[in-house]
């Protein structure tokens, strides 16, 4: 599989700082764990705005994933992260969002055809299924794999109803 990769410097700079791209990250219950591991891993090159709960008490998922997709679909977010316990209820949930085209990713090469093929906007991880250093390597193929358009562009264009 030939990926397409952004490099730090196709990255938006100001001056000679480079500035960090706002991603929306929101989870349940069952990912929170993970999401705080991924916004410590990224924090260098991401400003992440959470959208998740903090803690571990059990919540309604669609409660956190409708406002995470509102910020993406509106352009608040560049891309969005959306963790639960399979990735599925999540998926599902922002994929009710026209504008939104989710992803469930459950390793980093899925991730990168993700973006490359589909131009996913959100990156859905199942946290009961894989490992943190799982998770980083699927995050990072998600941000900085880009889409490749062409024969692609035509079928997302028809995804919409």
């Amino acid at each position: 599989m030939k990926s397409v990769f952004l490099s730090r410097s196709e990255s938006k700079t100001n001056g000679n700082k480079m500035e960090k791209r706002k991603i929306a990250i929101g989870n349940d219950h069952a990912g929170t764990w993970l999401k705080f591991a991924l916004m410590n891993h990224f924090a260098e090159e991401v400003d992440f705005v959470n959208f998740g709960t903090d803690g571990e008490a059990s919540v309604d998922y669609p409660d956190h994933v409708h406002p995470l997709a509102n910020a993406v679909e509106n352009g608040e977010c560049e891309l969005g992260i959306l963790i639960c316990g399979s990735g599925n209820g999540v998926c599902m949930t922002a994929n009710k969002h026209a504008g939104i085209r989710a992803a469930l990713c459950w390793n980093d090469e899925i991730s990168a055809l993700a973006r490359q093929h589909n131009d996913a906007n959100v990156c859905c991880i199942p946290a009961r299924f894989l490992d943190e250093q799982m998770a980083k390597d699927i995050v990072n193929n998600f941000l900085h794999t880009a889409f490749e358009g062409g024969r692609h562009q035509n079928r997302v264009n028809k995804i919409p109803c």
